[in-house]
């Protein structure tokens, strides 16, 4: 009966949790102005490590694509969830200035 009340727990938490990272994604996709890129590349590497998105920086510019690898390589070691509530904290405080 415990272990059931802890997957159930658990499984509430991860939906809570998936849909505040949707919720921040879609404030982000819906702002206007620019970011800053030091931002954008947080940004870019907690969502490609929170979607388990493993294909390469495809940008035409390979500055870009660099900078956007170093991000990934910095965030590599960042688990799905971890990463989820990294963009989330993210985009609050960017937010929420």
């Amino acid at each position: 009966m415990e272990q059931k009340l802890l997957s159930q727990n658990l499984m509430e938490e991860n939906n809570n949790l998936d849909q505040m990272f949707q919720e921040s994604v879609e404030k982000v996709n819906q702002h206007k102005e620019p970011f800053p890129a030091d931002f954008l590349l947080r940004l870019y590497a907690y969502y490609k490590r929170a979607t388990n998105d493993f294909s390469k920086p495809s940008s035409k510019s390979d500055l870009i694509n660099a900078f956007k690898t170093n991000a990934l390589f910095q965030a590599r070691e960042v688990d799905t969830d971890l990463a989820k509530q990294n963009y989330i904290d993210l985009v609050n405080s960017y937010f929420d200035k």
